[in-house]
């Protein structure tokens, strides 16, 4: 199978690439990227050494797709995922990125007749109507209650009925524009393509920003001793998302990948649920066990836009329809993330500055 994996040098996109090209199925594997996000560099040594065919292209521009060749399926990883893109101006990139190149994308699945994997966001479901959820505070962190004002909402989480009107950010707006042209090309092309809403994706090879890649972030300001902030709900740390480690990303997608017709038109929160969950807190405690090192922390009360108190994926949805289950838990992840910083101090120190 030729796969082609756009946005294959970033976090989720060069350990999927790199998974499958490893994988007994033998996959012919082309990660295509423009190499804009600080870090991405770094993971062409990776790609090199397990076969996997580099393009230097940018999803806004058909051309640059065209030029990875024949492909037989896609996974279209390719976007400007920050929560805080655009929010200051400057909307164009994550407009064109997130939204026409999936348009371009689709169109290079239509022409090659091939199937399409699409990594999505939790980020589509409007902050507004999270931010309303009854919650309970317990000491570490923000609980969902059983009793919900919306469909969708349980103590488990949050599942795909969850009402989608109301502002998102320019982030989730795009990826969700983007998942109702999927919806779309399948109605009247037959493009065969899966959409997986992932929440939080977190371990090795992410560079972590505070406004992505928030757990990476806690780790590496922690091996660095830099000061931490716990901004928004009061400044205490107690929001919560949960985790999914990219080798358990990479098995539902490898497993998507070989029966697309099983997963075709189907819309899936992926995230690791209430069981692999961490607040800001929890999360400092953990970074703590593991370096030994406590960082100053000052704490901003006010709300970012955009923010949101607590998300859980409710994979309910998803449970049904295949044996699939996170494998790795959150300790794990973290762990996983500290065993990486510090193998590449060096490097991350470059890319981070």
């Amino acid at each position: 199978m030729n796969v082609l994996v756009t946005g294959g040098a970033g976090f989720v996109g060069a350990n999927l690439s790199l998974a499958l090209a490893g994988r007994e199925a033998g996959h012919r594997v082309v990660a295509l990227d423009s190499l804009k996000r600080r870090g991405s560099e770094l993971n062409l040594p990776r790609l090199h050494d397990a076969g996997v065919r580099f393009v230097h292209g940018d999803v806004r521009l058909p051309a640059d797709l065209e030029a990875a060749g024949p492909v037989d399926a896609i996974v279209e990883c390719s976007a400007e995922p920050s929560v805080l893109a655009g929010v200051h101006g400057g909307t164009e990139f994550v407009v064109h990125t997130n939204l026409v190149g999936a348009y371009n994308c689709l169109e290079l699945a239509r022409r090659h007749d091939a199937s399409l994997v699409f990594l999505s966001t939790s980020r589509v479901y409007p902050t507004g109507p999270l931010n309303a959820l009854h919650y309970l505070e317990g000491e570490t962190r923000f609980e969902l209650a059983d009793d919900q004002p919306y469909p969708g909402a349980s103590a488990r989480g949050i599942a795909e009925e969850f009402p989608l009107e109301g502002d998102r950010t320019l982030y989730g707006a795009t990826k969700l524009g983007a998942e109702l042209l999927v919806h779309e090309y399948a109605a009247a092309f037959g493009v065969r393509a899966v959409i997986n809403r992932c929440g939080v994706i977190a371990g090795p090879w992410q560079m972590g920003k505070v406004d992505q890649g928030v757990f990476t972030h806690w780790v590496v300001s922690h091996h660095f001793n830099r000061e931490l902030a716990y901004i928004g709900y009061g400044g205490r740390g107690k929001q919560v998302r949960d985790l999914l480690h990219p080798d358990d990303l990479v098995d539902l997608v490898d497993a998507q990948l070989a029966a697309p017709g099983d997963w075709a038109g189907a819309t899936l929160n992926v995230g690791g649920g209430k069981d692999c969950s961490l607040s800001l807190r929890e999360a400092t405690d953990i970074c703590v066990e593991l370096t030994g090192t406590t960082v100053p922390f000052r704490s901003e009360p006010e709300n970012r836009p955009g923010d949101v108190r607590i998300y859980l994926s409710d994979c309910t949805r998803l449970y049904g329809r295949t044996d699939w289950r996170p494998q790795r838990g959150a300790k794990r992840i973290m762990e996983d993330i500290h065993r990486w910083v510090t193998d590449n101090e060096r490097a991350l120190k470059t890319a981070l500055g």
